[in-house]
């Protein structure tokens, strides 16, 4: 059964991140929201963790989250996502199954 992944914090506070894409499986989804939304910019330390992810993982960001923070779209690694809220409805009906990291 497949299983959404919720971080919402930032790679920079914390490991919770990299935690989950370690222990996500194939056919599992990954939603960055809240502070989270920070684990899908391009050049950090983490960068490489999350596009290396992103390919067998669908990783989305919440975009609502992502424009509260001011967040510039052109920054974000290309190989992921953005969705509304009605797109985090749609995966948490896709995925039976969630776990919050934090």
């Amino acid at each position: 059964m497949s299983v959404l992944h919720l971080v919402n914090t930032s790679p920079f506070e914390t490991v919770a991140l990299i935690r989950c894409l370690e222990r996500a499986g194939e056919g599992d989804a990954v939603l960055l929201l809240e502070n989270g939304v920070y684990g899908a910019l391009s050049g950090c330390g983490f960068s490489a963790k999350v596009a290396a992810a992103a390919g067998s993982l669908d990783i989305v960001v919440l975009e609502p989250d992502l424009e509260a923070r001011g967040l510039d779209r052109a920054r974000l690694l290309q190989s992921l996502r953005l969705v509304g809220y009605s797109g985090f409805v749609e995966l948490a009906v896709r995925h039976p199954l969630s776990l919050s990291w934090t």
